[in-house]
């Protein structure tokens, strides 16, 4: 988990930072939180649920796009740090920034403490005029958005929530003879047999967001396939990685080694 430090004028006015470079810093998240905004891009590429958050009386409902199984690292995410689909949640995108809360409930802007620099390398932080640098301005305008749309939706993942059409997903995806099946625990789903059986009152509480919300879990079940397709290529690589190791070894280490093919 990273280390988050508030962005200070006083104390940053002349820092530099090391902007995103790929998702390596997703590589162990097995779940990304999603918005409302955002569920029309999720649903040609991922499998969306819901984990529960807070404890006892207090816990309430994150919906998540799946990103990794069975205790997996996140299958969307290459070794070399590029992400293997054609959208990445906005959750993501803010890296290495992101919004925190102070004692006094005021948001303040935060950067990944390994992502600050010494020196001149890397983006500075802020302008000659003491301004948040344009790009830096722009990714906080970005965060903003995301915030108020993450209300948005934590407000309709409530309103499920509280007509109890959500319920535990023991979720499990075959993979052929001779393998383990690929499974992920503490996962929530939208049950529509309760959803379809609720009485008309209820029913018309749902519109809007939570209808959206709820129909797009359901709907993004047949992405799951997806899940298993990037486990498979995961394996694959290690394959060629271990088979590229188990070569070097062979040849060792001499750089002066070298073949000879002739003319």
């Amino acid at each position: 988990m990273p280390e988050w430090v508030a962005v200070s004028r006083t104390q940053h006015a002349d820092r530099h930072y090391q902007p995103r470079q790929g998702y390596r810093f997703a590589a162990e998240q097995p779940v990304a939180s999603i918005l409302l905004a955002e569920l029309g891009k999720l649903l040609p590429h991922y499998a969306l649920g819901f984990i529960q958050q807070g404890e006892s009386a207090y816990q309430s409902y994150q919906p998540v796009a799946l990103l990794g199984l069975n205790g997996q690292h996140n299958l969307y995410v290459h070794p070399d740090g590029r992400w293997l689909g054609n959208y990445v949640p906005a959750s993501l995108r803010g890296y290495p920034f992101t919004l925190a809360n102070t004692e006094d409930q005021q948001q303040v802007l935060c950067i990944a403490q390994d992502h600050l620099l010494e020196g001149e390398q890397g983006e500075p932080l802020f302008d000659e005029q003491g301004q948040l640098e344009q790009r830096v301005q722009q990714t906080l305008g970005f965060l903003q958005e995301c915030e108020k749309n993450r209300q948005l939706t934590q407000a309709a993942a409530g309103v499920l929530g509280d007509t109890g059409v959500i319920e535990p997903w023991p979720l499990k995806i075959e993979r052929g003879e001779g393998q383990e099946p690929l499974k992920v625990n503490g996962l929530y789903r939208v049950d529509e047999k309760a959803l379809n059986a609720l009485d008309a009152d209820t029913y018309a509480t749902l519109r809007g967001g939570p209808m959206a919300l709820a129909y797009a879990q359901l709907f993004s079940m047949s992405q799951l396939s997806q899940l298993a397709e990037r486990a498979k290529f995961h394996d694959k690589h290690h394959a060629q990685q271990q088979t590229s190791e188990n070569l070097d070894q062979f040849f060792g280490d001499d750089e002066e080694l070298t073949f000879d093919f002739g003319d």
